[in-house]
């Protein structure tokens, strides 16, 4: 199983569509007991909470977010943490929109 994930800054590796998580948005990362739970924001996202478990390298999450034009998102994601050869860790993301259409993949690692 990778480390912790508690205290950790993770930042994505591309662009989403407009209105979601971009480059310019930053999570912070807290963990405790398998209980996983993050704030974010940056670029599209004024403010956005996640909050699930973690079992060995999967964590099950819940997400919401408040975009600038006032309107909120809310949706589901399954992350698998890898580390990288140095040492760094990813987060390899599957996620569906509950509050829309849409879901996807996606990908944040820590910063060098």
């Amino acid at each position: 199983m990778a480390s912790s994930l508690d205290g950790l800054v993770f930042v994505p590796v591309a662009d989403q569509a407009p209105g979601q998580v971009g480059t310019r948005t930053r999570f912070t990362y807290h963990e405790q007991d398998g209980r996983v739970w993050a704030e974010y924001s940056g670029g599209d996202v004024v403010r956005g909470h996640l909050v699930g478990t973690r079992a060995d390298d999967t964590i099950d999450f819940r997400y919401v977010q408040l975009r600038p034009d006032g309107t909120t998102a809310s949706g589901h994601c399954v992350s698998l943490v890898t580390e990288l050869p140095d040492g760094r860790l990813r987060l390899e993301e599957t996620w569906t929109w509950e509050s829309q259409e849409g879901s996807g993949t996606s990908a944040v690692e820590q910063p060098l």
